[in-house]
């Protein structure tokens, strides 16, 4: 037997519904519309007929009892067999109607972030078979909404509105999340936590931003943060944070780092020992604890172990009570180790060892933002296997209490997204088998060849380290880019530039320019070859698949690609320049600007529809920062011999050797355009 569902069905809703039941009742209003085309009847009234009954569980339902749980029971009314999607509590019953709207209507976790609307029908069959929701491997599971540049400037409006949000947390919701830091410092007015908290989301904090309270220079404005003279200050932020959230489902973040996410000692410099800075943090932590449990009945508490708290910790300088979970953290390349910082990287393990009581979790990005090697815009660098085998690693080592994913922008990273879905769902994933999965929902008409040309953009990053994590991402092009022409434009250029020691390793400035042209310039053929692979199979599939595929691997192939060319032709630059050769190292600097120019123009070709001005606020990795160096390194160098006239080159170079002897001088003031000189130099010039 098998329940019918088509546009006439009927869904029966608690009365007065709580706010996440209210959400979730109009995502499956709205899926109902899009796969039958008509707006499903809403009633609540128990004495009318429904083929679909959300409600809560009673005893003879028999299902289980833990918290966020839901079955699906199928009742006789009658003549009639009605769907009834039980469950404990309000995020019970989200998770059953979303798991029905996914199972059965075939809405996609990522559907709005991937334009992958469900397929219309006009009838569906579920078969009458009774089941329980299974347990979640981690406890808490969420995103951390980091580096959310493209979020805000999506839209006019600032803070973003509900209209930016609702889509964010109804994806993590529909992913089985249950926790979500909503932005990084956004003001306070906004509605991103809010609406968080009426979707049924547990809200959790920023680790440098503990109890999710104020920071202290903006609330005492000229006062010295230091919790060793201000005790006072800083307790009244904390108990203000407290009552203000003390009613809604909170993962305290317990923690004590300095203002503007530094180690507070930088700005208090008396705790001048890991002595006095463990005892300091482990002090204020226990005092953090006393009152949330003062406030809150059995909160639910964390410690985030990131940075300098992460080393005091393992080197035995902080205590930490047990029932707080302690939250271990990537290096921002999926590497279970400590951070790069700067030019040390220490690499020291971040997982809890056999001794380390208590509850454990990790803080994981698939998406980082660190003014080096990260990726920002484009997809995670190194193969997927890196991080089931972390994530899976880290699960082994008792860190499963706890999963918090720094998720940027979501549009850019749906597919590692999507494979942590399944890690904290099941606790395991098979990387080939998670991905020829998320292909064929991705593109329907495309075939196994699409899965291999994700495999094949992992393997075309640039391996800039000895160790696996070493995989350049889309700000390796810019940030070190823009270092090099500042160093070179204030005269520095017999001076090592220390800021790069991290990839190149101690070299004279030249070397180090030399390094990232060779790397990059090394990389460009096979950039150039999976680009093509993926331009030949585009008019083999349908519209939307076109469209998605060049979304969501093209754009990020062509982010790699500008990139390693603009970085090749602006090592050119500097050694013409350094040879004298003043008009060929304008040439190369205009293609370098050129080449970077190409990633603007990938970045604007994906603004299509609804994506309209999404990465109008690429302020990170900031493309058109990069475009306006090179701008900027072609126009001084034009300088070196074609100024102040800007016809010297001209002349020499292109002008007819009949007419340069006779031309009048007076004849000839309309100087060619940067553009226009470059290019005609290049043909010159035969590069």
């Amino acid at each position: 037997m098998a329940l019918i569902i088509d546009r006439n069905t009927t869904y029966r809703i608690p009365k007065n519904p709580a706010s996440p039941i209210r959400h979730a009742l109009e995502m499956v209003k709205r899926d109902h519309e899009q796969v039958f085309g008509a707006i499903p009847r809403l009633i609540s009234a128990e004495d009318e007929q429904a083929d679909v009954v959300v409600r809560y569980a009673v005893p003879e339902d028999r299902c289980p009892e833990r918290p966020e749980a839901f079955s699906f029971r199928f009742v006789k009314d009658g003549g009639r067999t009605q769907l009834h999607i039980v469950a404990g509590d309000d995020l019970g019953l989200v998770y059953g109607m979303l798991e029905y709207s996914g199972k059965h209507l075939g809405v996609d976790p990522f559907w709005f972030w991937a334009d992958l609307p469900p397929v219309r029908r006009s009838r569906v069959e579920l078969p009458e078979c009774d089941c329980d929701s299974t347990e979640p491997f981690v406890r808490f599971r969420g995103w951390f909404v980091n580096d959310e540049v493209c979020l805000i400037g999506w839209k006019d409006e600032y803070p973003p509105t509900r209209e930016v949000w609702q889509p964010v947390f109804e994806a993590l919701l529909r992913c089985g999340g249950n926790m979500v830091i909503p932005g990084t410092d956004l003001p306070r007015h906004g509605v991103h936590a809010d609406l968080a908290a009426e979707m049924g989301l547990w809200i959790t904090h920023h680790h440098a931003e503990p109890l999710g309270a104020e920071m202290f220079l903006r609330a005492y404005e000229g006062k010295k943060a230091s919790y060793q003279e201000n005790p006072e200050m800083f307790e009244a932020l904390w108990e203000e944070a407290i009552e203000k959230q003390k009613d809604r489902n909170i993962v305290w973040v317990l923690s004590f780092r300095g203002q503007g996410d530094q180690p507070f000692w930088i700005q208090d410099p008396a705790f001048d020992t890991p002595e006095k800075r463990g005892e300091m943090i482990s002090r204020v932590v226990r005092k953090q604890y006393e009152m949330v449990r003062s406030k809150v009945t059995d909160p639910q508490c964390c410690v985030a172990l990131y940075g300098e708290i992460s080393e005091l910790y393992k080197a035995g300088y902080i205590s930490i009570p047990d029932d707080i979970i302690k939250v271990w953290a990537d290096n921002g390349y999926g590497k279970m180790v400590s951070r790069r910082n700067g030019n040390e990287n220490l690499r020291i393990p971040s997982l809890p060892g056999p001794a380390d009581d208590g509850k454990h979790g990790i803080y994981y990005h698939v998406t980082f933002h660190d003014l080096q090697a990260s990726n920002h815009l484009s997809l995670f660098p190194a193969p997927a296997k890196l991080i089931t085998d972390e994530v899976m690693n880290s699960f082994r080592a008792r860190a499963k209490d706890y999963v918090l994913v720094n998720s940027g922008n979501i549009r850019p990273h749906v597919y590692t997204l999507d494979l942590i879905r399944e890690l904290w769902t099941r606790g395991e994933a098979d990387t080939d088998e998670h991905l020829g999965s998320f292909v064929r929902r991705m593109f329907p008409s495309g075939s196994s060849e699409i899965a291999e040309m994700f495999r094949d953009y992992a393997r075309r990053t640039i391996p800039y380290g000895p160790n696996d994590d070493d995989r350049a991402g889309d700000e390796f092009y810019h940030h070190p880019a823009r270092q090099i022409v500042g160093h070179w434009l204030q005269g520095r250029s017999e001076h090592r530039d220390r800021r790069l020691y991290w990839a190149t390793g101690v070299a004279d400035f030249p070397e180090q320019v030399e390094w990232f042209r060779r790397t990059c310039a090394d990389a460009v053929q096979g950039w150039r070859e999976l680009k093509e692979r993926i331009e030949r199979l585009l008019p083999e599939l349908a519209e939307p698949d076109r469209r998605r595929l060049k979304d969501h691997l093209l754009l990020h192939v062509e982010l790699h690609l500008s990139g390693c060319e603009g970085f090749d032709a602006l090592g050119r630059s500097y050694s013409a320049y350094r040879e004298g050769n003043y008009p060929l190292a304008f040439v190369y600097a205009s293609q370098a600007m050129w080449n970077y120019r190409k990633g603007q123009v990938a970045l604007q070709e994906a603004e299509h529809g609804k994506w309209a001005h999404f990465f109008r606020a690429d302020w990170l990795t900031n493309i058109e920062s990069t475009v306006q160096n090179m701008d900027t390194l072609r126009r001084w160098l034009r300088m070196h011999g074609d100024s102040p006239d800007f016809f010297a080159w001209y002349k020499r170079f292109l002008m007819p050797e009949t007419e340069k002897y006779i031309y009048l001088e007076n004849t000839h003031r309309n100087p060619l355009s940067d553009d226009e000189l470059a290019m005609r130099l290049a043909d010159k010039f035969g590069v």
